[in-house]
């Protein structure tokens, strides 16, 4: 491998990829085994993630399928005893899991708050919490990658609970890094904006999702693959100086004026 590019290699480490049965989280997965890491994708429901699991190793790399919910340290304790097994100490995490209720703040119910609350902070949190516990006893570093949102920043009608959860994983992301940088594991966050996958791809071509594009100042939603290159940085070596960083991919569309 070219010498410029070694550092952004993650041969030899063992990756963490919560929510990993669809559209982020699957992508990410298979771009961190492409770059050499085995790979452990988790989700409460193993079915589809035991799928791709097999696509990855078909394809020559290593890969398990763990069942975790990340909103029960029980759970989470229980997955990473499994991978460890296997795999080994996990050092590089992805915090993907996440949920979102779109209602208006008026017809919100508790559970709906809590839902999303839950889901996308809490369990963010607590599988940062363990998985860096696991790190420290075995003496390593390693890297945890918070995945949140342009809606940190800005906001969107119908999504107080998504957006409140969102700028809360940003503030974690900063406050553990603090906590964290003296075990040499670094924790970072990707925010990014609105991306072209299967779940959205129809909802892009109506009138609404037209008019959203417009307002993106690069007039175009992001492909999953440019989210390659910042996920790499965040988790590999090449960002052995970044914590506590919030990376921002969106084609522009934070910066839109108002």
């Amino acid at each position: 491998m070219n010498d410029l590019l070694q550092p952004f290699s993650l041969e030899g480490k063992v990756a963490l990829v919560t929510g990993a049965s669809s559209g982020f989280g699957k992508h990410f997965a298979t771009v961190l085994s492409q770059a050499g890491a085995k790979v452990v994708l988790a989700a409460r429901r193993t079915e589809l993630i035991q799928a791709e699991a097999d696509k990855i190793i078909a394809g020559g790399g290593e890969a398990m399928a763990v069942t975790m919910d990340v909103t029960s340290s029980a759970s989470i304790a229980a997955a990473l005893d499994e991978i460890e097994s296997a795999f080994g100490v996990v050092t590089i995490v992805v915090n993907n899991a996440g949920i979102t209720i779109p209602k208006l703040l008026l017809d919100l119910s508790d559970d709906d708050w809590s839902n999303v609350i839950d889901t996308n902070l809490t369990g963010v949190a607590y599988v940062a919490r363990e998985s860096a516990r696991r790190m420290i006893a075995a003496g390593v570093g390693g890297s945890i990658v918070n995945i949140a949102s342009i809606l940190a920043e800005r906001v969107q009608k119908a999504l107080t609970n998504y957006a409140a959860s969102k700028a809360a994983v940003v503030q974690f992301t900063k406050a553990a890094a603090l906590e964290f940088a003296q075990y040499n594991i670094r924790v970072n966050a990707l925010c990014p904006g609105y991306f072209n996958t299967d779940l959205n791809s129809e909802w892009f071509k109506t009138s609404e999702g037209q008019a959203l594009i417009k307002r993106i100042p690069q007039r175009r939603t992001g492909t999953l693959s440019e989210l390659n290159g910042p996920l790499l940085l965040l988790a590999s070596d090449a960002g052995s100086l970044m914590t506590g960083s919030a990376v921002t991919v969106d084609g522009g569309h934070v910066l839109s004026e108002l």
